[in-house]
């Protein structure tokens, strides 16, 4: 971002290098990054030609090259680079972005283990430069009303939080996700369960011990379909997390007791749907990320949401765009980014504790980070 001169323009966009233009960085990344003020999409990096075309056709502006490495090879040009590849490339690619002296945006999971997490950590920290997680479900429509109702104390002290992300997909798709290798750090468990365990941490702090039942229970299916965790928070809440592909009728989305009160909530935030219909943020008739009043949860105590129980709550609208806009923000004036690579360690905990507790039959008990 230098002008003619080379002298640092302060106003000129930061311009990302994408790594990947499959689901995630089609659907997602791209449209997101796209769509802030202060961000130019400047080289996307794709093995596929067709996914190459498709980049070109929707971002007519971009480079669109053939290896990571032809993006990391224009480290000087570049202000950014965002991973949105394989699981297993993540660490090996944000290692070499960080060195090749580039902030780095990575989807999740960041590792599969907390120590890779931490080590990445402390190689960005050492560089002075912004490593984050992409964890866009902190800016789903529901998350953000449970964390509004929970701030302002409509359910007095929370006790139990119950969280699903529920599908019924009872024929495997196939692929990297779905595969029983541990190298490709698929399966619901650290696909689903990244986002699942993170919303709790972001609601209730640390988890002190962790109890997982994992299955796989498609025939053909060689990764967890089927997960479910019970974690302790240090606080005494406790979250009850679900995670599955092979749910014949959805349970709620939320399902959050307090002493005073219950808010239930079912349905999914409407901005995967919008962005997989290329829709982009500022062109939703409706307003983005906004659900009708039928999808609204309910608040109250006593009876069923489903037999008239509470009343609605006006759903907060789903915000994804604020992700990149605080990147932007961070990476201009400094200070943390929106979600931080320690804060990705500490779900990466709660999620190896849940691996063994499934693998032993036990409950595990997580130390406090040094």
């Amino acid at each position: 971002m230098s002008d003619s001169t080379g002298t640092p323009d302060p106003h000129a966009p930061l311009r990302v290098g994408l790594l990947g233009y499959g689901l995630a960085g089609s659907v997602f990344h791209a449209p997101l990054i796209a769509a802030t003020d202060g961000l130019v999409l400047d080289t996307v990096s794709t093995a596929n030609p067709e996914r190459q075309a498709q980049a070109r056709a929707e971002h007519p502006q971009i480079r669109a090259v053939d290896t990571p490495e032809a993006v990391l090879d224009r480290a000087a040009d570049l202000d950014l680079i965002v991973l949105a590849t394989p699981n297993k490339t993540h660490v090996p690619l944000a290692t070499a972005a960080l060195e090749a002296g580039l902030p780095v945006v990575v989807d999740k999971p960041l590792a599969a283990t907390a120590a890779e997490a931490e080590k990445l950590a402390a190689l960005a920290d050492d560089r002075g430069l912004l490593l984050s997680v992409f964890q866009n479900r902190r800016w789903d429509n529901d998350f953000r009303t449970v964390r509004k109702l929970i701030e302002d104390g409509a359910l007095g002290e929370v006790q139990r939080f119950e969280s699903r992300f529920e599908r019924w997909r009872p024929q495997p798709k196939g692929g990297w996700r779905e595969s029983g290798d541990p190298a490709e750090i698929g399966g619901l468990l650290y696909d689903l369960g990244s986002h699942l365990a993170d919303q709790a941490l972001a609601l209730f702090g640390p988890v002190v011990s962790v109890y997982a039942e994992s299955d796989v229970r498609r025939p053909g299916a060689a990764a967890d379909d089927d997960t479910f965790l019970a974690l302790t928070h240090a606080n005494g809440v406790r979250s009850h997390l679900w995670m599955s592909a092979t749910t014949a009728q959805l349970g709620p989305r939320f399902r959050v007791l307090g002493s005073s009160a219950g808010y239930v909530k079912y349905g999914l935030d409407p901005q995967e749907a919008a962005l997989r219909e290329g829709l982009r943020p500022g062109e939703d008739r409706d307003g983005w990320g906004v659900e009708p009043e039928s999808g609204w949860g309910r608040l109250g105590s006593g009876e069923s949401p489903l037999t008239g129980g509470g009343e609605p709550v006006p759903t907060l609208a789903g915000d994804y765009p604020a992700y990149y806009a605080a990147v932007e923000r961070a990476l201009r004036e400094g200070g943390q980014p929106p979600v931080t690579a320690t804060e990705a360690a500490a779900a990466l905990r709660v999620l190896e504790a849940a691996k063994l507790s499934a693998a032993e039959g036990r409950t595990v008990r997580i130390e406090a980070a040094a």
